[in-house]
């Protein structure tokens, strides 16, 4: 049986022709690139690396099957540790992979009695009990040890991470999934994300770092962080907050107008999500506010209602369906208040709201942490989103920004958000952006940077002795540095008069005077030339400056290299990579010669991370 050619023609059968080419090259490039070569003999982790709800569980099970082509007789499929995500996965597997034993939680006996006669896939969630169960399984049947292991982790950066690396001891899951892969006679173990940021901070002595990375394209119709959040300008799917006096009142009445245009276009659903803090009694003080407001609703539906239902009619320009005449949107409008169909729920810890319950009609859904992770919203249009913290972490924050997926209209979509919050997301789109084309560039240390004050991930699983932090816009020089060839350095800076303030040079330029310099070890050249592998991967002309000064009779060891005008020259450049360099007299240090040093600043106030290993 040909486990790919049957799963790509199912999906074929369902009339996703797309979404088999897009299942087949990356299942075709991962299986040639990484599975094909695997040794049989070794233990290995990679990523498979795509954007939030952009269709990943699709692009995982053609993986499963391209490796189960190549050899692979068993697999370990890993969810969030959620009862209901476990059963839908599991649901998903048996509906859509053919040829398998497909075993749950509770099927150890069907895992036995199968005997390894047929593939078999074990669908498991994040949890220290069912995996410490599992690895008992696993070793007591004994087919491991003559057998290589596959495991697909799902959201592979939230829990499978050490979350007690500095305190020198391994949290539960964690040395669980260890004991399941260290059993098998060998394994390849693939981390799956839309947010890496945490994996790709890990060190490869951690055992959890990957050694390839691999990104996959979202599909045609996918609205992303570019949609979103682009380089330039604010798009008109986004209202500032700040900019309304009654926000609550204009989401609702937005919402209504959305949910007539939708459901009277042959839509069957139309969901709103409000997205404040984490606190439960936010979250119904919301509810009620929702609720106020339809009411305000139907007592003024003759008046002030129907005005600015009629404004929100005008604004809306529908890109996947004609736009419905004035008479018929105002009828559902009112039809939809009439009928008190429109529902109001809130998702926390302290209510239990099914999906079953937002798969049709107008809905608004109120809530914190339960709309993160693998929690999906049909036929999203509108996004009320205040949820702020004291120290936000990017992959989190990303994980819960629901906008992004297939279903959307673009000419619908409005997200309501603080201006703040907004740049907030613009940032981490960009350093995703960067991610993705250090990734298809070939780069293997990748480089990853936030502004001053959002990190990147819980600091939990980052290693405190091996995840080091540059500082944009901070002067770096080497204490004792030395020059592999000074007359090197100096052919390649004689275009560069020293009487000359400054140069705009390329930093490929750059790239290549630094190749020069031998560090010592305060000095983090690897991190400099692999953060700008990173810039040059997503803008492969970018400029930086150059400065070059002659015959300096400098000290060693006195503090600061710069003088206090070059020193003031450099900070005129916020935005660029600025590198001074001072050919010195060697007087005073510097190994009695005349060498180059050089002084690097990188861009902006930005935090750039670098994972330090072990020598």
């Amino acid at each position: 049986m040909q486990y790919l050619k049957t799963y790509l023609n199912k999906i074929e059968s369902r009339g996703n022709t797309k979404l088999a080419e897009s299942v087949l090259k990356t299942a075709e490039e991962v299986g040639n690139s990484y599975i094909k070569t695997f040794s049989f003999t070794s233990h290995e982790i990679g990523l498979l690396f795509g954007n939030v709800q952009s269709g990943k569980t699709g692009q995982m099970f053609g993986i499963i099957c391209k490796a189960t082509d190549l050899g692979f007789p068993v697999f370990v499929l890993l969810t969030t540790d959620n009862v209901v995500l476990q059963q839908q996965t599991l649901d998903r597997v048996k509906a859509d992979l053919d040829g398998y034993c497909i075993c749950g939680e509770n099927d150890a006996q069907i895992f036995i009695d199968n005997s390894l006669l047929q593939p078999t896939i074990v669908v498991l969630k994040k949890n220290a009990r069912i995996l410490k169960l599992w690895a008992n399984i696993f070793n007591s049947t004994g087919f491991m040890k003559g057998n290589p292991l596959f495991i697909v982790d799902d959201e592979a950066d939230a829990a499978s991470l050490n979350t007690l690396v500095n305190k020198d001891r391994q949290s539960s899951i964690n040395k669980y999934l260890d004991c399941i892969k260290s059993g098998a006679s060998s394994s390849i173990y693939l981390q799956v994300t839309g947010t890496p940021q945490a994996i790709l901070l890990q060190t490869f002595a951690s055992g959890w770092h990957p050694y390839f990375t691999y990104y996959f394209r979202p599909g045609n119709g996918y609205l992303g962080g570019d949609f979103f959040f682009p380089t330039e300008g604010k798009p008109m799917c986004i209202q500032y907050l700040d900019e309304l006096t009654e926000p609550t009142k204009n989401v609702v009445i937005r919402h209504i107008a959305v949910s007539a245009q939708i459901l009277s276009s042959g839509g069957k659903v139309s969901n709103c999500l409000f997205h404040p803090s984490v606190k439960q009694a936010v979250h119904q003080k919301y509810a009620d506010e929702i609720m106020h407001v339809l009411s305000w609703c139907v007592e003024h539906k003759d008046s002030e209602f129907t005005e600015l239902l009629k404004k929100e009619y005008d604004l809306i320009c529908p890109a996947k369906t004609d736009k419905i005449p004035y008479e018929y949107f105002i009828n559902k409008a009112y039809e939809l208040l009439d009928s008190h169909s429109i529902k109001v729920l809130v998702m926390n810890g302290k209510t239990d709201v099914d999906s079953a319950q937002y798969e049709n009609d107008c809905n608004f859904v109120i809530g914190g942490n339960t709309l993160g992770r693998g929690v999906t919203f049909p036929g999203l249009q509108t996004i009320y989103y205040t949820r702020t913290s004291k120290k936000p972490q990017a992959d989190t924050m990303w994980q819960h920004s629901r906008m992004f997926g297939y279903d959307r209209d673009p000419g619908l979509m409005k997200v309501f958000i603080d201006e703040h919050l907004y740049k907030l997301f613009a940032d981490i789109n960009a350093t995703n952006n960067s991610i993705i084309a250090q990734v298809e560039n070939g780069i293997n240390n990748i480089k990853i940077y936030y502004p001053n004050g959002l990190n990147p991930t819980r600091k939990n699983v980052l290693d405190n002795d091996h995840v080091e932090m540059l500082s944009g816009g901070t002067n770096y020089y080497p204490f004792n540095p030395d020059n592999d060839s000074v007359e090197d350095i100096s052919t390649l800076l004689k275009p560069f008069e020293s009487s000359e303030p400054y140069y705009q040079v390329s930093l490929r330029i750059i790239k290549e005077i630094l190749k020069h310099i031998i560090p010592s070890p305060d000095f983090k050249m690897e991190a400099f030339l692999s953060v700008i592998d990173s810039i040059l991967a997503e803008q492969p002309t970018m400029q930086g400056i150059l400065i070059v000064r002659r015959e300096r009779d400098i000290a060693q060891g006195t503090g600061a290299l710069l003088s206090p005008n070059d020193w003031q020259l450099g900070k005129e450049f916020p935005s660029k990579l600025v590198l001074t360099m001072y050919q010195v007299t060697g007087k005073k240090g510097w190994h009695g010669k005349q060498l180059w040093v050089p002084n690097i600043k990188l861009p902006g106030d930005i935090i750039y991370y670098d994972v330090i290993e072990e020598n």
